[in-house]
């Protein structure tokens, strides 16, 4: 079972919210804006397997990931809405196609259902090379991973999955790593989600582009898309305000 943190109290008019979140974060990295969006419902932030505190595995394809999120949801009582960014947002979108009727409402961010060519392993390379046994503070883990190019923003974000007491990330490098195939690319699945869906995207981001937009209409029907200005892939840490509008718009709608 994925470990999670949940704000808020259920409402009887609205069903519970779950964020997915991408590759190498938390659920702790959507704290504010969870916290912010359970003034009206419950909300959940799960730890996706391999990261933060939730089980470690030998895999991590999104048929798996899939299946982690179907157990939370019968956990926590469904139908749910679900927001998934990145590789969240390919999970979610697997879920919502091998389950529509755990799902009321999907929103996924700045992702499409379409495989990538841009590895991520170099990140794992630079935090492999961190020392941390000299690490006292999350500061002096970034000073390394920047002397490694390793722009601040990712930085910051890096280090919050660092255990600084325990000289440990709370990331499965090794899965992640071997299993980098399978997080770039997107499964080969039938089926429609026909629901209402959200293709929320970053204004200068290039992770969901026109020539998607058939597939994605031929899985997600109903599907809608929008972009929040200047923001790139990481859109939820750039525009939080604008973000969280656009995600309170489109549930409560």
């Amino acid at each position: 079972m994925l470990s999670f943190t949940e704000f808020g109290e259920s409402s009887p008019d609205r069903p519970p919210l779950i964020i997915a979140h991408g590759l190498y974060g938390s659920g702790r990295n959507w704290g504010v804006i969870a916290k912010r969006l359970s003034d009206t419902r419950r909300v959940i932030t799960p730890d996706m397997r391999n990261h933060g505190h939730s089980p470690r595995a030998d895999s991590q394809t999104y048929e798996d990931m899939a299946s982690d999120l179907a157990e939370l949801i019968a956990q926590i009582g469904g139908p749910v809405d679900l927001v998934g960014h990145s590789m969240g947002g390919k999970a979610a979108m697997v879920l919502a196609l091998q389950h529509p009727e755990l799902l009321r409402r999907l929103i996924v961010a700045d992702i499409a259902p379409v495989p990538y060519a841009h590895t991520q392993s170099h990140q794992i390379a630079a935090m492999r090379a961190v020392d941390l046994s000299t690490v006292t503070r999350r500061s002096e883990a970034a000073e390394q991973l920047g002397a490694q190019g390793v722009e601040p923003a990712l930085q910051s974000f890096f280090t919050q999955s660092l255990d600084v007491a325990a000289k440990k990330w709370r990331l499965n490098l090794d899965v992640l790593d071997a299993e980098m195939d399978h997080i770039i690319g997107f499964p080969e699945i039938a089926g429609q989600f026909p629901n209402p869906t959200l293709f929320l995207s970053g204004g200068d981001s290039e992770y969901v582009l026109p020539e998607h937009r058939p597939l994605i209409k031929s899985l997600f029907p109903a599907a809608r898309f929008a972009k929040i200005p200047n923001a790139g892939h990481w859109l939820h840490a750039e525009r939080p305000r604008e973000f969280e509008a656009a995600v309170r718009t489109y549930l409560d709608a």
